[in-house]
């Protein structure tokens, strides 16, 4: 579904991506993990079209996208939910949805459709549809940001940190909700630092150091695997 291939980005003469090799496969949830700084949200953004890669070449579908702007990227389903949610704060929570039906022809006419899956998905959001999003907690803007995200028929949703700074039990419900949307069949390509999670959740991990992928393997192998132990879940 996704091939990034010896990927590189630099921010000036600083090198964040070197020769950065992985793959997503359709249908599941893959995770990257890795330290602060090792480059988990740069390929994110670089993927999606927010960073130019130096050099390298990433596919979707087949079709390789690395030359492609972001709204191009986006119109043939690739879907980026960016760390810190990047709401529109003074619209209120059913305008910020429905940026998401704004990105093609296809989400647009899925719009009615869309809109009853997401609040069926986070009813708390049809509760306060008319309220202005920055008016939300942060749990409720997070999952905000994952429906607009929704709303734009996603065929790989992208999710940069989306439990990062919520409560502990705001923490498993976005968990939750994120295989309940993968069961849906979006398949999904996950950044976190909660480590213990992602990998429970994730059929594909890869570990990301240095801008260069460390090791790979199942969510399932690598909870067993000491060196993420001692390095990612404190064991």
């Amino acid at each position: 579904m996704l091939k990034v291939k010896d990927l590189c980005f630099a921010y000036g003469n600083i090198p964040i991506l070197r020769a950065l090799n992985f793959f997503v496969k359709e249908g599941i949830i893959t995770s990257i993990l890795g330290s602060n700084g090792a480059g988990k949200s740069t390929t994110l953004l670089t993927i999606s079209g927010l960073n130019r890669a130096n050099s390298g070449t990433i596919e979707f579908f087949n079709e390789r996208i690395e030359h492609l702007a972001p709204h191009e990227i986006a119109f043939r389903g690739l879907i980026h939910v960016p760390e810190g949610r990047e709401l529109f704060p003074s619209l209120t929570l059913l305008e910020n949805l429905e940026m998401g039906c704004a990105i093609s022809p296809i989400a647009r006419k899925a719009k009615a459709e869309s809109f009853e899956h997401v609040f069926k998905l986070f009813p708390v959001l049809k509760e306060k549809k008319k309220q202005l999003a920055g008016s939300l907690s942060g749990g409720e803007q997070q999952m905000l940001a994952i429906g607009r995200g929704l709303m734009s028929c996603p065929k790989l949703l992208l999710l940069d940190e989306p439990s990062l700074g919520l409560a502990p039990l705001v923490v498993k419900e976005v968990f939750r909700m994120v295989t309940e949307i993968n069961s849906h069949g979006v398949t999904i390509l996950l950044v976190e630092q909660n480590a213990l999670r992602s990998l429970s959740i994730s059929e594909q991990v890869f570990v990301l150091e240095n801008g260069s992928i460390a090791f790979e393997g199942s969510g399932k192998d690598l909870l067993q695997d000491q060196r993420v132990k001692k390095a990612y879940l404190g064991l």
